[in-house]
């Protein structure tokens, strides 16, 4: 008896199935069935299904209450085996894969879906070719193949089988969706926006500001209109290249607390208003779709609605059912204990071996107590900024922590030379060709930062030079492992919460919420802390590193901010 089966899909709701050996070879014939769920339902027995996409079969099967333990993706794991060896970009799909494998044309991947709101987007993406079991599973065989050739080929076999992981944790959270207060919602609305005016236009309180930086200028201005606020400034005598906050925040004139207001107000009413409202929420929660390893450094995009850019304010109205709670959870300090782990320098180990406070540790250790300083030079250190303090910082981090240093000085020499850089696990940054073109969160820009923010703190990270691919490099292999670790995380968390009605609602970078009966909540903070350390295991092997969480069990989102 064999507890590995693999699953072709058919068209008509059937399947074709067929045992594995430890070779990933058949071990038995191919069985055909006619129900693709009742297939799955009736052989508890198997552990993982090997099949050709988690979103073609997953949501399918959770529709009719059909939960499977492991799966083993083989396009997902086609995107990172490509990456590996230097070919990220090539087209993905399973029946490009086998062209490959056969020396035949390959064609290019379907194209990627737009979201529906309201909808369970997943269910209609767009047809990718459907192959017979059979050449599949030699697909499968020739990445068993490839994942043998690898750098580490047991990492990349646990970042394979992690990423899987994830993939039904995506499917899973988009199927339950995030708790979500139409009602509360609609008050915040009011209460930031004011009323509504009929044909759509801007709300009275942005109206109202609208006005005030017009009356500052002397003359009409249009806030929502870059250009038209760079020439008001230009004609009041004040020269700025933007009105991007950072820029304007700090010059002295009358219109700037009301355009930022208005900027703020602005953002929120264009990007969580009522039409926001109207079309992502449905029956009590928020469907964003999560995408997992939607991003070269292998963090979770949402395909529509924002969902990972919710404002502190709307939070107000995720709220859990009655009788029910959040449980949210943080990682504490994440970088700097993934840069810890990566590069075993002894001393960053020993620091992010507590629980207590690193960057004050850091701080005691290089930089005579001043917390902010050591803060700096770390994510100085991560995130490439190396001049003018960021330099003498750098060389006070260098000094007591010499391996860390190192290490992402090593990663960032390789991205400038145009070397694949990986993460601990094998997660490949691709080559220079287009490195430069991803969007901010890719090019090394703290989580949560706005596109001011980001032009402030690495400016020119679009650019496709050599240094700035370098910057890439040197945050790719902290952020990178440190989305390896997560996956782990969210694979052993989800496999604590099995036999509760706890559920995964929500995860971004280092956080995580779980909505679940008040009863259980204690338990599940406990099960995702044992979670994080079992992660950090499985990923970095046995080192003094710690991995420690914040959580807060709450009714409402945000009060646990």
């Amino acid at each position: 008896m064999t507890d590995r089966w693999a699953l072709a899909p058919a068209e008509d709701g059937g399947a074709e199935l067929a045992p594995l050996g430890p070779d990933g070879l058949p071990a038995g014939p191919v069985v055909r069935e006619p129900d693709l769920a009742a297939a799955v339902r009736g052989r508890p027995e198997v552990a993982r299904w090997v099949w050709r996409s988690t979103a073609e079969v997953y949501p399918r099967l959770l529709a009719t209450g059909v939960r499977v333990e492991r799966c083993y993706d083989i396009e997902d794991a086609e995107t990172l085996l490509l990456g590996h060896e230097g070919r990220y970009g090539e087209p993905r799909s399973a029946a490009a894969a086998l062209a490959r494998l056969r020396g035949g044309p390959v064609p290019p991947d379907p194209p990627q879906r737009s979201a529906e709101p309201g909808a369970q987007s997943s269910l209609f993406e767009p047809q990718a070719v459907r192959l017979p079991l059979a050449d599949l599973l030699e697909v499968y065989a020739e990445q068993q193949r490839r994942h043998d050739k690898a750098a580490h080929p047991e990492r990349m076999r646990l970042l394979t089988a992690a990423e899987s992981a994830g993939m039904l944790v995506a499917a899973e959270m988009n199927r339950a969706g995030l708790p979500w207060s139409a009602d509360v919602h609609r008050r915040v609305l009011h209460e930031l926006l004011g009323e509504r005016y009929a044909g759509g236009g801007e709300p009275r309180r942005l109206a109202e500001l609208a006005d005030e930086v017009s009356a500052a200028f002397g003359r009409r201005v249009r806030p929502d209109l870059p250009a038209d606020v760079v020439k008001a400034f230009a004609q009041a005598g004040i020269k700025v290249r933007s009105t991007r906050r950072w820029e304007i925040a700090s010059l002295d004139h009358p219109a700037v607390a009301p355009l930022l207001e208005y900027k703020k107000l602005y953002r929120i009413w264009v990007a969580h208003g009522w039409s926001w409202l109207q079309d992502w929420v449905r029956e009590g929660r928020f469907r964003p779709e999560f995408l997992a390893g939607g991003t070269v450094t292998g963090r979770w995009v949402t395909n529509g609605g924002g969902g990972l850019q919710i404002p502190k304010v709307i939070r107000r109205a995720v709220v859990a059912d009655p009788g029910w709670r959040l449980v949210v959870a943080d990682a504490d300090q994440m970088e700097p204990r993934v840069l810890a782990a990566i590069s075993r320098d002894p001393g960053l180990m020993e620091v992010a071996g507590r629980e207590s406070d690193l960057y004050q540790a850091v701080s005691d250790r290089a930089f005579s107590g001043d917390r902010a300083q050591a803060k700096l030079a770390v994510l100085g250190a991560v995130y490439g900024q190396t001049s003018g303090d960021g330099l003498k910082n750098l060389a006070a981090l260098r000094r007591r922590f010499p391996l860390a240093v190192a290490y992402v000085d090593d990663a960032a020499r390789a991205g400038e030379e145009g070397r694949l850089v990986r993460t601990w696990l094998g997660r490949t940054c691709p080559p220079a060709a287009g490195a430069g073109e991803e969007p901010a969160e890719e090019a090394g820009i703290p989580v949560g930062a706005d596109s001011d923010e980001a032009a402030q703190w690495m400016p020119g990270y679009a650019s496709t030079d050599a240094r700035a691919r370098g910057r890439f490099a040197r945050n790719f292999v902290v952020q990178g492992s440190a989305a390896d670790w997560a996956l782990l995380l969210l694979a052993a968390l989800r496999q604590a919460c099995a036999g509760k009605a706890a559920e995964l609602v929500f995860f971004q970078h280092d956080e995580v919420i779980v909505h679940c009966p008040e009863e259980e909540a204690e338990a599940v903070v406990a099960a995702i802390r044992e979670a994080a350390e079992l992660a950090g295991r499985l990923t970095f092997g046995e080192t003094p590193v710690r991995f420690p969480f914040t959580a807060a069990v709450v009714e409402c989102y945000a009060d646990a901010k």
